[in-house]
């Protein structure tokens, strides 16, 4: 019961649901581990996160999905913690974990109560001190991602979307394909490879250590350079950005998903990195196309016309480049052009003209509550500070984007509209039911 209890309030605990500063402490080991420490002690819990700055972009084209399969393999165990052993651990010390990976940095953590902080941070320095890699290890996690991938891809209604659309968008940058990768990539793979990959991305100089919650700062440094102090540093990696050529002709094409019976229409355009100001620009017009029941294409589309079953868009944004995605279901067997032609329509008014200013005032709201909610969490506040460090140089982005956020005009939602989701700087994606006539779309070009 007493375990029941803490997981209820490892679930529920937040810090104060104001937009307070974030206070903190960041230093550098001497193997180039950064480290940044925030204290909270408005409940006994800690999160311990270690973020690598690793993802499927550092991937050579024929070895794709490792950062992802590293995800799951550094749960295999260390020559300390015996296979099988590590969630274990976790969960017998009244703590919960897990990690994820995307196309720029894969992200471990745990949370526990406060008591088990060397616990979480012994576990994360075993995974990045002496992971055991071997054939076993490699064969059993290959199966879960395989599995993985037919759960959440293979066999899932339109779980390639995303995929179609990134190799449409990107033809240079590793952006082309998504994190889980290709089965056929990862057996093909040997253990060497494995090793090598893990031997120069998985470095303290590749990382940073974000601690967060009922702490003492500096025992927390002690237990730190304790447990991190002693890895050696990996060889400094150096990385350069594959240039996009500009889409200056609508591309449209078809694909095909066995695993739905409704087709979809989606538009995407190429915008800026996730540190550029017109991606959060490019968030704000998402959410006045979408975001909810009162937003423009769906009281349009579903409400007004009833043409869509379901209309959206998102700015899926990334350290490099970013996506923006416009998509719709129809209703009815309303024609996929229809729904496209309805989708511009919205975009053009997006660029023609100022929205209201009560939509503005709604938009304004909706992110701030958005931001503030993003740290009502210690994990949320350890990951935000990582993100912050690892993207935008800048561990003080916490407490500086809420500013950012305030400082957007209406003007400027125009303006990246203008810019950025034109037809010719497009791509078109008709979405369809493996073999079904009835439904067509135009030749691609």
């Amino acid at each position: 019961m007493k375990k029941q209890i803490f997981y209820f309030l490892l679930m529920t605990t937040t810090i104060s649901a104001t937009a307070q500063k974030v206070a903190y402490t960041e230093y550098d080991l001497k193997n180039g581990l950064h480290v940044i420490l925030h204290q909270d002690k408005t409940a006994p819990v800690v999160a311990v996160s270690v973020m690598y700055h690793v993802g499927s972009k550092d991937e050579q084209q024929n070895r794709t999905g490792f950062a992802h399969f590293f995800e799951h393999l550094l749960f295999e165990g260390s020559d300390n913690i015996k296979k099988g052993e590590f969630m274990k651990i976790v969960s017998s010390n009244g703590g919960q974990n897990n990690a994820n990976t995307s196309q720029d940095r894969t992200f471990y953590y745990e949370v526990f109560p406060s008591n088990q902080l060397a616990t979480g941070i012994w576990l994360e320095s075993e995974r990045m001190m002496h992971p055991v890699i071997n054939e076993i290890g490699v064969k059993t996690q290959n199966e879960v991602v395989k599995e993985e991938k037919r759960l959440r891809v293979d066999n899932q209604p339109y779980g390639n979307f995303l995929s179609e659309i990134m190799k449409r968008l990107f033809t240079k940058h590793p952006y082309n394909w998504v994190p889980i990768g290709s089965m056929a990539d990862l057996d093909a793979a040997t253990l060497d490879e494995f090793k090598a990959f893990n031997k120069k991305y998985y470095t303290p100089n590749n990382a940073v250590l974000v601690i967060a919650g009922d702490i003492d700062i500096a025992k927390t440094k002690t237990l730190i350079e304790n447990y991190f102090g002693d890895i050696p540093a990996g060889v400094a990696i150096t990385r350069t950005t594959a240039k996009e050529d500009p889409i200056t002709t609508e591309i449209i094409d078809t694909a095909y998903d066995n695993n739905i019976q409704i087709p979809a229409i989606l538009a995407a355009y190429r915008v800026p990195g996730e540190t550029d100001k017109d991606s959060k620009v490019l968030e704000m017009a998402s959410a006045v196309l979408s975001q909810g029941n009162s937003s423009r294409m769906f009281k349009k589309m579903v409400d007004d016309k009833k043409n869509s079953l379901q209309v959206g868009s998102f700015n899926y944004s990334l350290e490099d480049y970013g996506a923006y995605i416009i998509y719709a279901l129809p209703n009815n067997e309303t024609p996929l052009d229809t729904l496209l032609k309805d989708m511009d329509e919205e975009v053009a008014k997006l660029q023609n003209d100022l929205i209201s200013e009560a939509e503005f005032t709604k938009l304004q709201n909706q992110f701030e509550n958005d931001f503030i909610s993003k740290n009502t969490r210690m994990l949320g506040v350890a990951e935000n500070l990582a993100s912050g460090y690892t993207f935008y140089k800048n561990t003080n982005n916490i407490n500086t984007e809420l500013e950012d956020i305030r400082k957007i005009t209406r003007q400027d939602i125009r303006d990246v509209a203008k810019k950025y989701l034109n037809k010719n700087q497009r791509v078109v994606l008709y979405y369809l039911p493996k073999q079904n006539p009835t439904v067509t779309a135009p030749p691609a070009k």
